[in-house]
């Protein structure tokens, strides 16, 4: 027996030994850096004029918004204006009841006539300089009341504007509750449409660039063939640090009031000419399944990184990149880099 394990051990330890031998050839062969040598094209990146125009989408929203509605409740008598209806600044919207008015009209007209009297007896030394006062007060605080609801009473529009929405009728009870979309109370709502504005969200990198008083084009899809002016009137002092966008605001003209609240808009801007970093759209890799890009940046010892980068405008063919990485005279691949890795090795054709 022991003759015939000696020949079975010594076959197993061939085995394992050939085993060994190639799982280590393999391994020596992975262990070899990829030596291949890539053909590839390149440019100079370099600044270059461009006119630089930006576009964001918006929603168009009215001038001015008003949600109308008296001081305090009360019932509605009526209300004289519909859905639609134009009014002017100082134009009667609606009548609330008068019995509180005519309570205070009663009292202000009482307080008025103690008043004068009080003037006289006060001249005549007849009155004791307390007691005017007293008098006098009482007087003022009737007309501050009385002032108070004839202007609650007769309601009168604060600008000028169209009537988007009306919320009682008739002789209802006015509660003061919020009934309005924005979570306000109201009887009717004002809106001035001419102008209307939109509120876009500008990159950071052009906060230095766009001033008040900046013209711009706008345009909705109701209308395709129109153009109609913006003009930036409001910038925001503050950097969102999540977006890093800022607000600005952009009063649109509204020509015969064509245009209404709510439509969907691209505002452009132009910034007139700056340079840029740009290079042709094809120097510029998209990584499969991400919305990454990156391009291949050529170094001293002719091998190539791979820089991310993020787009900014298109100009034609060529494409904005901005990064951190690279800078104006650093060779760029403009050709040959579908195939390289980080570090890959290269020859620059002329």
């Amino acid at each position: 027996m022991k003759r015939i394990q000696l020949p079975l051990i010594a076959l197993t330890i061939a085995i394992l030994s050939v085993s060994c031998s190639k799982k280590s050839a393999t391994d020596s062969t992975d262990a070899v850096m990829d030596t291949t040598i890539y053909q590839v094209k390149t440019m100079l990146l370099e600044k270059q004029p461009v006119a630089r125009t930006v576009e964001y989408t918006a929603n168009l929203d009215a001038w001015e918004e008003i949600n109308y509605a008296p001081a305090s409740p009360g019932r509605v008598e009526s209300i004289v204006v519909e859905v639609g209806s134009h009014v002017k600044k100082g134009s009667i919207i609606a009548y609330m009841d008068k019995t509180q008015l005519n309570q205070a009209a009663e009292q202000y007209q009482n307080a008025k006539s103690s008043l004068n009297r009080a003037d006289t007896l006060y001249k005549l030394n007849s009155m004791a300089k307390q007691q005017y006062e007293i008098t006098k007060t009482q007087y003022e605080i009737a007309k501050t009341s009385y002032d108070f609801l004839m202007s609650n009473t007769t309601l009168t529009s604060p600008i000028d504007g169209i009537v988007t929405g009306k919320y009682y009728e008739n002789n209802e009870m006015y509660s003061g509750a919020p009934n309005t979309s924005a979570g306000k109370a109201a009887i009717v709502t004002i809106m001035q449409i001419s102008p209307l504005k939109a509120t876009i969200n500008v990159s950071e990198r052009y906060y230095p660039i766009i001033k008040n008083g900046m013209e711009g084009d706008v345009k909705v899809e109701i209308y395709p063939n129109r153009d109609f002016k913006g003009r930036v009137f409001r910038i925001y002092p503050t950097i969102s640090s999540d977006t890093r966008t800022f607000p600005v605001e952009v009063e649109v003209a509204n020509p015969g009031e064509i245009l209404k609240p709510g439509m969907f808009a691209r505002v452009s801007l132009d910034l007139g000419e700056t340079e840029a970093l740009v290079l042709p759209a094809v120097a510029v890799i998209k990584q499969e399944g991400t919305n990454d890009r990156y391009v291949f940046k050529v170094n001293p010892d002719n091998t190539a990184s791979r820089i991310r980068v993020t787009l900014g405008d298109r100009f034609d063919d060529k494409l904005e990149v901005i990064s951190d990485e690279i800078r104006e005279g650093d060779e760029i691949i403009i050709a040959g880099q579908e195939k390289l890795l980080d570090g890959s090795r290269i020859n620059i054709i002329q």
